[in-house]
């Protein structure tokens, strides 16, 4: 019987999701919503590729 070791991932470490990163400057303009201009720019949190949204990267033995 084999067993099955988990590793934490390491692309996500463990937490599932990359987390989204928002960059702010007022020198410019990010993007339009509406009437109203935003400030910064934000990339969306996204399940990790890596792992597939488990956290753990199982290896068999």
């Amino acid at each position: 019987m084999s067993q099955e070791q988990n590793t934490v991932c390491p692309t996500c470490n463990g937490k599932k999701e990359i987390e989204g990163k928002c960059e702010c400057n007022s020198e410019w303009r990010g993007s339009q919503v509406g009437d109203d201009w935003q400030d910064c720019q934000c990339t969306p949190t996204i399940p990790c590729p890596t792992c597939k949204g488990t956290g753990v990267i199982k290896a068999a033995r």
